[in-house]
């Protein structure tokens, strides 16, 4: 039985070659793009579930509260780490202290490569999971001695093996290879880690100055993560730690209220957005979004095959009524039709499994992803099953059960018609088809709208010719005028400074400020950047009041140029001369800048303060001669830092390039959705191509005799284009409300954002209707341009 209802399906698939190529591309186009969607949803929600112990794992965070808004951070003070094992050692598996991820150069004799890795405690590989392919994973409890991912010891050892070599770090210290690990999964929050690196070597080489600090609590520039005891409750555990840091800061810290909290790994990525104290979410938005997006985007594909199959309902009638006459029931017609739209499915998802392969390389590109179909995965072809029939039952349902409700009396005696109203589901499914497109349509335009809206908003400095620098090693500040210098003679540069933190983010922050007219309630958390004299003029920050920076003035050392907004919170007239402490020192303002963008472009830019100082800090910012070409200077700054610096590679970063990186998500989300909504859009137009021939060829009479009777090709391309566009008018009427709500509400995450313009939704409504018009026209202008002759001859 089940043969014959497929050996019929297959059957009637062939004698209708039309139709069948427009239902099979539709599905599978609709079906590659759910396919899509969910391995990249997979990818997303099963980031860092390569950890064995994923559940137990958490990081150690904190909220403090700064006039009012509680700000939310990752780092710990120093001494975190000891308390948390002392007092609450039995909530706890493991205690481990790390830095931040950080690039360090890493040599092997003349092998010098920049790698990024981090500095952990010795239960660090173990809490990370890594999977060792030599040496053992406690190595690190030995003092300056390094773990290295199996990329990495190929970049530097070959095929040799790796353990009980040696690596010079930052040419200061060297370190002894103890152990290759298996690189680390792309979706994970350590999958970045080329080396972990013995704890003692960060302390004593980066970080020595904590080991002297008068308030060691004070000082928050650590990371830290635990694994939770076997019987110990996330929540409980939590609860209990939270006021550790509040019953260990001075007395005249507390006031800034810090709230101890765990954040277990399940919420690293997705959920990692704070506001006010508050965890509000993150890339979760983008998994729901595209979610929706896939969903919309099969249906679109089922529709299609709804609305073909119920339109040529007519020629389909008289099998209906044969089939019943001799006996078949209704439930057996049921599965027939339901026998053909699994069949057309079935052909489709292999269709669909090709284009996703042979998408996967720019989907990768665009999402950031390195997303592979998984081959050998059983739970892949099991959702792969699921999905078919899934479809299978979306795509046949209606044509299944409105196709067997036939009367096989009325259709035998010819005295059968779809009716005036049978067409009323097709239209109502074409219009669900046009509104979804256009809120692709309109979505799109208002994401890449707000990236260009806040792509153009002043940034207080300029960022054309600005590389950034990180130099790790001392040698350059060491010759630091000499290179200088050099190069400005040489016309490769116009100027160049050191910094402690990147132009384009914050790094380093202090809250112990005191002005004239302060509240002494008023707490606040300032980003704090310490410059040599040369960065203003370097980076091209622009003043309101004051003077930049000079070596010429040895109190230079001890003063402030403050941002605008910074004198807004203090609330001072006239900043120029007035004295602010900072932690109980005096500085005194000597000048005061323009908002520089460093964090979110979104977001107001906070009250910043700028300190000069003469030591190594560690960012090296030049500006390019915009006389000389890019290549010229580069080569010419490359030689003269391999002059003073040979060890240190020459990687560099243009500062536009890392500012267009802030709009990184947002520009994701734009590419991937107008990706996506060509292909609704396509899909919508095979199923108007479809529905534009079906109704054609139906009413090929009729427009036989309006051509007799002197209709003109115009008059019939306009009948039978009329129909389209009012379907279309109706689902703009629908889509406009609807995108503007959900794309109002978007948009209220950022402070910084665009209006919603009224041409945006003119421009969609104009785009759908060229793009329905151009697909109808062909149809009807065919049909208009037959000759009567023909389509009368059997009257």
């Amino acid at each position: 039985m089940i043969r014959n209802y497929f050996k019929i399906a297959w059957r009637n698939l062939k004698k209708s070659k039309g139709y069948t190529v427009i239902n099979v591309g539709g599905l599978a186009t609709g079906m590659a793009v759910a396919m899509l969607i969910g391995l990249w949803i997979w990818d997303e929600v099963t980031y860092d579930r390569y950890n064995r112990n994923y559940d137990r794992i958490a990081q150690v965070m904190q909220h403090q509260t700064f006039n009012g808004q509680i700000d939310t951070w990752q780092t710990m003070p120093y001494y975190m780490g000891e308390v948390l094992r002392d007092q609450y050692g039995d909530n706890f598996k493991q205690v481990v202290k790390s830095s931040w991820d950080t690039y360090k150069v890493l040599a092997a004799g003349d092998k010098k490569l920049r790698k990024i890795g981090r500095f952990m405690e010795a239960g660090g590989p173990e809490l990370i999971d890594v999977t060792m392919l030599s040496g053992t994973r406690d190595a690190l409890k030995d003092a300056g001695t390094v773990l290295i991912s199996a990329s990495a010891a190929k970049a530097y050892f070959g095929e040799e093996n790796a353990v009980g070599k040696t690596l010079l770090l930052d040419n200061k210290q060297s370190l002894i290879v103890r152990g290759v690990y298996k690189d680390l999964p792309h979706n994970s929050y350590f999958g970045n880690m080329d080396f972990i690196a013995s704890w003692d070597v960060f302390i004593d080489k980066y970080m020595a100055w904590i080991k002297t600090v008068s308030d060691p609590w004070g000082s928050n520039a650590f990371l830290l993560f635990v694994r939770l005891a076997d019987k110990a409750d996330l929540a409980k555990v939590s609860a209990r730690i939270v006021n550790t840091k509040l019953n260990n800061v001075r007395p005249e810290d507390r006031r800034y209220k810090p709230v101890i909290f765990l954040q277990p790994m399940s919420k690293w990525h997705l959920f990692q957005t704070f506001k006010n104290g508050m965890n509000t979410g993150g890339r979760i938005q983008f998994v729901w979004l595209f979610g929706a997006i896939g969903i919309v985007v099969l249906l679109l594909a089922c529709i299609n095959f709804m609305n073909l199959s119920t339109a040529r309902s007519e020629k389909r009638a008289r099998e209906v009524g044969i089939r019943k006459a001799v006996g078949s029931f209704r439930k057996q017609l049921i599965w027939q039709f339901f026998s053909e739209s699994l069949l057309i499915v079935m052909i489709g998802f292999v269709l669909s499994v090709i284009l996703v392969q042979l998408a996967l390389p720019f989907f990768n590109n665009v999402a950031d992803k390195q997303i592979t179909i998984p081959w050998t995965g059983p739970l892949f072809w099991l959702a792969g099953i699921v999905f078919i029939l899934l479809t299978s039952f979306i795509a046949g349902s209606y044509p299944a059960f409105y196709l067997s409700s036939f009367q096989p009396v009325r259709v035998l005696k010819g005295t059968f018609r779809a009716g005036r109203h049978a067409a009323l589901p097709r239209k109502v499914l074409v219009v669900i088809q046009f509104a979804a497109s256009l809120i692709l349509i309109i979505g799109t335009i208002i994401v890449f709208r707000q990236v260009e809206f806040a792509r153009n908003r002043p940034v207080g400095y300029s960022r054309e010719g600005l590389l950034s620098m990180e130099t790790s090693m001392t040698n350059i500040h060491d010759h630091f005028e000499v290179v200088r210098a050099e190069l400005k003679n040489a016309g490769a540069i116009v100027d160049m400074a050191e910094a402690s933190t990147p132009v384009t983010t914050v790094w380093q922050t202090n809250g112990n400020l005191r002005w004239k007219g302060k509240d002494p309630s008023m707490t606040v958390d300032m980003p704090t950047q310490t410059v040599s004299a040369e960065y203003g003029k370097t980076i091209g920050w622009k003043f309101v009041a004051g003077r930049d920076f000079s070596n010429a003035y040895a109190t230079d050392s001890a003063s402030f140029i403050l941002n605008e907004s910074a004198v807004r919170l203090m609330g001072l007239k006239d900043p120029v001369g007035e004295t602010i402490y900072w932690d109980g020192t005096p500085f005194i303002v000597i000048g005061v800048i323009k908002d520089l963008v460093a964090e979110s472009p979104y977001e107001p830019v906070r009250p910043s303060m700028y300190v000069m100082n003469k030591s190594f800090l560690g960012i090296m910012n030049i500006r390019i001669n915009p006389a000389v070409s890019s290549h010229t200077a580069l080569a010419k700054i490359e030689e003269v830092f391999k002059k003073y610096s040979p060890e240190q590679p020459f990687d560099y970063q243009f500062v536009d390039i890392e500012y267009a990186h802030k709009f990184g998500n947002e520009v994701r989300v734009g590419k991937l959705t107008t990706f996506f909504a060509i292909l609704a859009i396509f899909i919508s137009c095979l199923g108007l191509f479809g529905m534009a021939s079906f109704m054609a060829e139906q009413r090929t009479k009729e427009i036989g005799v309006r051509k007799v009777l002197g209709a003109s090709v115009f008059n019939l391309w306009a009948m039978l284009s009329k129909d389209f566009l009012v379907l279309v008018g109706v689902a703009l009427l629908i889509a406009v409300p609807l995108a503007y709500y959900f794309m109002h509400e978007w948009l209220q995450h950022y402070t910084y954002r665009s209006e919603i313009a009224w041409w945006i939704f003119v421009v969609a409504g104009v785009g759908i209707i060229i793009v329905t018009l151009a697909t109808v026209s062909f149809q009807s202008v065919k049909a208009a341009l037959v000759n009567p002759v023909k389509s009368l001859r059997s009257e």
